[in-house]
């Protein structure tokens, strides 16, 4: 490449989206819309900027972000600022800035986009959408079952069954009750909760070896019975018709403002045998902003996860754009005509694309076909004439003729 010339690659870890990519993202998107308001959720936004001070807040285990995962830089104003790298710290900021204003339980949910700067790879992006929903106001089992019950209906509705996926629940109380009752101190407490996070991409000699250097018995953290705050959500959710649920005291989640039952779901497909996405309970973080905690249980599903979990189904939805007719003009002269014919169509609900007319009609013919256009119609001087119309199926190569004023009904009863 000559040094003068600009590469046209993306920047590292973030994508493109040409117009296939983007109607994938659209569809996941509004997957997540459409199933999130049927549970009664209602949307919120926010800036894409935020105070770094945010994310190094006590009870946010964010420094490490900060440090090592955030993009972070200093503004004109000397003002230290944070390209979001999760949302749940930003909403608890906007209930807490509102809390007298707002009804509970509140359900709030957002798709934004996030920022981490981190090693690209499979399931992972530096640039990410994601959906997080939250409940907030209410410490009732239900509520963490609802939460679980609309994770499970997401995954359902983009067409996984039951036995695609897997939702594991763990509790960070009763991890909490096991570091207090072994004396444990914070730096080894966390360092245990590390460990059982990590247990599924380790060795289990290698993690029962770690344990025991850590001075916490093996079947202290994994043996017993399912802890009661994990029980009595299993329980909801069984009445639920939720079967694919169950306890598994390895998910703790990374986040130190996890405070009880916490969940991850998991693709059961051996070629994308991971977790897909998780949340959990934190009943204390609007402490953050005020002295009044506020409990509050969410999760956040990114769309990088969603759609591997899609691919190796086979589940990606082909490709159709939104332009339903191309009008295709044999002379440049009537280049106008084809323009009000499309004017009329679209006034009528049907989307058109026009060619001005300054390639053969057989190239024309080509760029609808390349653009997956599935009509289309060729304006010539007997065509205005007559004011009759073929209109040709592009898969099939079947063409009907239709009036003028027949098109418009023709194309929107299809």
């Amino acid at each position: 490449m000559s040094k003068n010339k600009l590469s046209t690659e993306p920047y590292k870890g973030v994508r493109d989206f040409y117009p296939e990519d983007q109607a994938l993202l659209n569809y996941i998107i509004k997957t997540w819309r459409d199933t999130t308001e049927r549970f009664g959720y209602v949307e919120y936004g926010a800036s894409i900027l935020e105070s770094a001070e945010l994310y190094r807040s006590k009870g946010a285990d964010n420094e490490e972000i900060i440090r090592d995962q955030s993009y972070t830089f200093t503004d004109r104003g000397e003002r230290e600022v944070t390209l979001r790298p999760e949302m749940t710290p930003t909403v608890a900021r906007m209930v807490a800035g509102k809390r007298r204003e707002l009804g509970y339980p509140l359900r709030w949910y957002s798709v934004p986009n996030c920022f981490r700067y981190e090693r690209p790879q499979r399931g992972r992006l530096r640039e990410f959408w994601q959906l997080n929903a939250d409940i907030f106001g209410t410490r009732s089992p239900a509520a963490d079952a609802e939460i679980i019950s609309l994770a499970y209906e997401i995954v359902r509705a983009f067409g996984g069954k039951p036995e695609d996926f897997e939702i594991r629940l763990g509790s960070r109380a009763y991890m909490e009750s096991v570091a207090a009752e072994l004396e444990l101190d914070d730096a080894t407490k966390n360092k245990m909760l590390e460990l059982l996070d990590r247990r599924n991409k380790m060795p289990e000699a290698e993690f029962v070896k770690a344990l025991d250097e850590l001075g916490v018995p093996h079947g202290r953290v994994l043996g017993g019975d399912t802890p009661q705050d994990v029980a009595d959500v299993l329980a909801v959710l069984e009445s639920l018709g939720v079967p694919n649920a169950k306890y598994d005291p390895s998910v703790v989640r990374g986040f130190a403002y996890y405070t009880g039952v916490v969940f991850e779901v998991f693709d059961t497909h051996p070629d994308n045998n991971r977790a897909l996405f998780g949340g959990g309970r934190y009943d204390n973080l609007t402490q953050l902003f005020d002295d009044e905690p506020l409990p509050g249980i969410g999760f956040g599903m990114g769309d990088v996860t969603i759609r591997d979990f899609l691919d190796v189904r086979g589940l990606l939805p082909a490709y159709m754009p939104a332009t339903k007719v191309y009008i295709a003009v044999a002379a440049p002269e009537v280049a106008t005509v084809a323009l009000q014919l499309a004017g009329e169509l679209r006034g009528q609900g049907v989307a058109v694309a026009v060619d001005f007319g300054e390639r053969k009609l057989g190239d024309q013919i080509k760029v609808a076909t390349k653009h997956r256009v599935p009509w289309l119609i060729v304006v010539g001087d007997n065509e205005i004439s007559s004011g009759t119309f073929g209109v040709k199926n592009l898969d099939t190569g079947a063409t009907e003729q239709k009036t003028r004023a027949e098109l418009a009904s023709f194309f929107l009863n299809l």
